[in-house]
């Protein structure tokens, strides 16, 4: 009962996580430098190190960050979020033994509590709605060793009542784990009881979405036995960190707490916003939110609610409307996983992160089809993202039912035995390669369009240039030749760009005769290129929507959009 007891009492003080880590002890360089030394060498000839695996200067130092961020005794880095979950349950729990987890959490977390655990393991796991404190005591059985939860939710943005899982927990002698990813600075959850806390660095803590990384923080005893040489899991299931990476997390940590001011302050005013045009938005700082007094209640001060919200688009079909106009007209974010990048993220999570839920868990975690997970960010400024945010809403809100996105983005690549393009499952949007999407904006092989056996170039294309082909829509004809094929493109191109200049609908980038990318040597390519760069605008025959081919530097790969007549491209934001 005495260590129950003890268990029970909160970590560390309530206290700024910035001004944690200000008090915290600095470290300079070999030389006096005023950032951390990086220490590369994988083998030490004494001291206090000995090898790479276990113990290293530079990721200890990352570490020490982290305990004074979270509050913490001790935390240590590694590979990834996943490797840091992982690991944590690993060690925390035997073959027979039983986790209560959320039923809304990452889909990575999912398959690993639902599938990878019960057949490699044999540790099970009930996953319970995390704000009904009655079903996570109902969930216990005499096997549990671990209640597991996010402090918010992915994607659903449920608040995690931290003090009273806390109080479950120990009073049954269990741990607790928490996953703080979404919310650094934010929460503390070790204040609150909380015995483990797990982060993914690659989100909100590296800012840039160029580092995977992960980090486990908590009690002394606990951070030191992951690297027990016999039965620790950092030391023998190997998730190290790289200490270059170590290094350059470190440096980012500073300004941690300004970024999510930021971060929040703009999620705030869209979901504002938002939920002032009808918009059904999920935000923890909304007055209507659920736990918003929750959360309130156990936030930092200063740091607002988080920068992820998400809005119901209604079904997957007016998600992909919202998020293709607003990646491929606006350039106000990107069609992507993940989050804590410095600009907007969009993605459908039923389809993507949270792919991993079935129909009917997708249905008990709160999570739709038509959901749109956004992780705001901080680049632009906030009134003008907030137009081209308000734009497409709005455009969304007035399309009828059934409406296919205007602005599309596809990638093709081209076989290297035929020489024929083909759609490519690598890209996509929405995490799902079982997309459904045909019809005008499907570029190769379509009833419109031809087939084009390309031929290849003896050259490359330069490296960092890339080129922009519009190619109308061709009947494809039964028998044409390579060549054939691609002079009657050349040839409607021609056509398009008469139509549209005595139209007075402005340049159109294919002029008559050009053939670009693989179509034509490497000399000409770098002509076509150089004329190419210049024109913004896309034009066509009345009906005939045109494409825009992008081709990678290598030329095997193009990113192609469908556009109507008129549109207008915007040279810096390629739908990328």
């Amino acid at each position: 009962m005495e260590e129950q007891r003890v268990a029970t009492r909160p970590l560390v003080d309530q206290q700024d996580p910035m001004e944690r880590l200000a008090a915290s002890k600095r470290e300079f360089g070999e030389f006096g430098g005023v950032n951390a030394a990086v220490e590369v060498a994988t083998t030490f000839t004494g001291g206090c190190y000995l090898y790479g695996r276990s113990f290293n200067p530079t990721v200890r130092h990352l570490g020490r960050q982290l305990a004074a961020l979270e509050g913490a005794e001790a935390a240590y880095c590694c590979s990834s979020g996943m490797a840091a979950i992982s690991s944590t349950l690993l060690a925390l729990c035997n073959s027979g033994d039983h986790i209560v987890a959320s039923n809304a959490v990452y889909g990575g977390t999912f398959a690993l509590l639902k599938d990878f655990l019960p057949r490699k393991c044999g540790i099970s796991t009930s996953f319970v709605p995390i704000a009904d404190l009655e079903a996570v005591r109902a969930a216990i059985t005499p096997a549990t060793k671990v209640i597991y939860a996010e402090t918010l939710s992915n994607p659903t943005l449920v608040v995690a009542d931290l003090p009273a899982l806390a109080e479950i927990a120990h009073s049954r002698g269990l741990q607790l784990v928490v996953d703080n990813t979404f919310t650094p600075c934010l929460m503390s959850p070790l204040h609150w009881g909380a015995d483990v806390v797990v982060h993914s660095l690659t989100k909100f803590i590296s800012g840039a979405s160029d580092i995977v990384a992960g980090a486990v923080c908590g009690r002394d005893a606990f951070v030191s036995s992951l690297m027990d040489l016999h039965v620790g899991t950092f030391m023998l299931l190997g998730p190290t960190m790289d200490p270059k990476v170590a290094s350059e997390l470190s440096l980012r940590i500073p300004h941690l707490g300004l970024r999510m001011r930021e971060h929040s302050r703009r999620a705030q005013y869209f979901a504002e916003r938002l939920q002032q045009l009808g918009g059904q938005v999920a935000y923890p700082g909304l007055p209507h939110h659920p736990q918003h007094a929750l959360f309130a209640k156990l936030a930092n001060p200063g740091y607002g609610f988080g920068g992820m919200l998400t809005l119901d688009a209604g079904s997957l079909e007016r998600a992909k409307f919202l998020m293709e106009r607003l990646q491929n007209k606006h350039g106000f974010g990107l069609l992507a996983v993940s989050l804590g990048y410095f600009d907007t993220l969009l993605s459908a999570s039923a389809s993507s992160t949270s792919s991993e839920l079935s129909d009917d868990e997708l249905a008990k975690a709160g999570i739709s089809r038509g959901l749109v997970r956004m992780s705001v960010g901080i680049t632009g400024s906030m009134e003008q993202r907030w137009r081209q945010l308000e734009e497409s809403f709005l455009a969304l809100q007035s399309a009828p039912a059934g409406s296919r996105p205007t602005f599309k983005a596809q990638m093709v690549v081209r076989d290297p035995v035929s020489g024929q393009l083909h759609r490519s499952p690598s890209w996509d949007s929405f995490g799902s390669v079982a997309s459904d999407d045909t019809g005008e904006d499907d570029v190769v092989q379509s009833p419109t369009t031809t087939s084009l056996a390309v031929p290849r170039t003896s050259e490359p294309l330069p490296i960092g240039l890339t080129t922009a082909a519009v190619v109308p829509q061709v009947p494809a004809v039964s028998g044409t030749s390579a060549e054939g094929a691609v002079a009657a493109a050349a040839a409607a191109a021609a056509a398009a760009a008469a139509t549209a200049s005595s139209a007075g609908g402005g340049p159109v980038e294919a002029p008559s005769g050009t053939q670009h990318g693989p179509m034509q040597s490497g000399a000409g390519q770098r002509a076509a290129l150089q004329k190419e760069r210049s024109v913004n605008t896309v034009a066509g025959s009345e009906g005939r929507p045109l494409k825009v081919r992008k081709l990678d530097p290598s030329g095997t790969a193009q990113v192609v959009y469908t556009r109507t007549a008129g549109a207008t491209r915007s040279p810096r934001h390629g739908g990328f």
